[in-house]
């Protein structure tokens, strides 16, 4: 629905039953909003020196307010995972061009200002490309390589970021010749800066698998629901979810930030009440994506974005009543068709950035890629890279 408006009723605050008090469910279903292009930050990232293509692309503000637009005195740190490395000359990719599975970028204030972002890499002794972040955790593999998953600035421990990294395996040459084989968080001190070297890995046991062969991770999103992150109802927890399954199904976790990384210490919603048993987290809604955002929204609700049944060509929306659902049908906010230009192309893991967006407004952004990865990224170099689009909510 390029440029067109949902028309809903704007149904803005909870209700109480008058004598037992008793918090009724907010409208799960309407909302008025308008969707456009977001064209500037997609241009930031077209670029064709150093960088020039990447997927994933988490934002963590450096001071720590999650639900906030940064200003201009601020700094926002940009992950990404598989990355591009190299030069782009008469639109073709000059011989010597690499891919590394993970990198960084830092913004220098709110605007999409090329000149104030600087893109960062690990390098070799011979100064070849290198990604950033390499598994080093007691349960790694020499195989092994990180896919980034989100991250924020724990203020209950030091301003620390933490991020979590999935530990991926390559198991053939096919388009989606990978597989996750374990969950890690990557803990950045405070003050650090790329290439990140003091960093501390630690293995946790946050990835699932099931005798049905379902396999999932926690970490697809944060939400940090404290008001020192400038959350609008704080409760205190930080929020994490996951994704398991074909029908990638929603779970949810929570903790105490400074019991981050006190695993056992997690809890997780089993649709009714907060559990020790991660395995019986209940599955909280489907068909969102591996990579995904939960926001909360100026009427007291929560937008959660994702990409519909994980990669189509639809960026979708539901409605949450609380961190934790009930969240209601799937709003559809973008048809990505447009961007489509070969029919090898795919889009996947669309995601707000609450502090990259105006008040009143969602900036989101979602990746673009190819069946035939190489082979079209000759023909077309600057195909691998997010766009975004600019939600305003009425």
């Amino acid at each position: 629905m390029r440029g067109t408006t949902f028309i809903g009723l704007f149904f803005c605050f909870l209700s109480f039953r008058t004598t037992a008090q008793v918090k009724k469910t907010p409208n799960l279903t309407d909302i008025k909003f308008t969707v456009q292009e977001a064209p500037e930050w997609s241009a930031m990232l077209k670029r064709t020196s150093g960088w020039f293509g990447g997927d994933g692309i988490y934002t963590i503000p450096f001071n720590g307010l999650e639900g906030k637009q940064a200003n201009q005195r601020d700094s926002v740190l940009f992950i990404f995972s598989d990355t591009m490395i190299g030069e782009i000359k008469n639109n073709t990719m000059v011989p010597g061009y690499k891919m590394i599975h993970n990198s960084a970028a830092i913004l220098h204030g709110n605007l999409p200002d090329k000149k104030q972002m600087n893109f960062y890499w690990d390098k070799d002794s011979k100064g070849n490309a290198e990604p950033l972040f390499v598994p080093h955790t007691p349960k790694t593999d020499t195989a092994d390589y990180y896919w980034l998953g989100d991250g924020f600035v724990n203020q209950a421990l030091g301003n620390s970021v933490y991020i979590f990294g999935y530990r991926v395996r390559n198991v053939s040459t096919d388009a989606f010749g990978f597989r996750e084989v374990g969950n890690t968080l990557i803990k950045i001190p405070a003050g650090s800066r790329p290439p990140f070297k003091n960093v501390k890995q630690m293995d946790t046991p946050f990835y699932l698998t099931d005798e049905k062969g379902d396999s999932g991770s926690f970490g697809e999103g944060i939400y940090v629901n404290t008001k020192k992150a400038g959350a609008q109802n704080p409760d205190g927890y930080i929020y994490i979810y996951g994704v398991k399954g074909q029908r990638k199904n929603l779970l949810v976790a929570r903790v105490l930030p400074e019991d981050f990384e006190q695993f056992k210490k997690w809890t997780y919603w089993d649709g009714k009440k907060w559990i020790a048993d991660m395995n019986a987290a209940a599955n909280v809604t489907d068909g969102v994506s591996n990579e995904l955002s939960l926001t909360d929204l100026p009427d007291g609700r929560y937008a959660l974005v994702f990409q519909l049944n994980g990669m189509s060509t639809t960026v979708g929306m539901r409605i949450g009543a609380s961190p934790a659902g009930p969240f209601g049908p799937v709003i559809k906010l973008w048809d990505c068709k447009p961007d489509l230009l070969e029919k090898t192309f795919v889009v996947y893991n669309a995601k707000a950035h609450p502090s990259l967006s105006k008040p009143g407004e969602l900036l989101i952004s979602y990746n673009i890629n190819s069946t035939k990865f190489i082979e079209d990224l000759k023909v077309h170099p600057n195909l691998y890279r997010p766009r975004f689009i600019r939600v305003k909510f009425q």
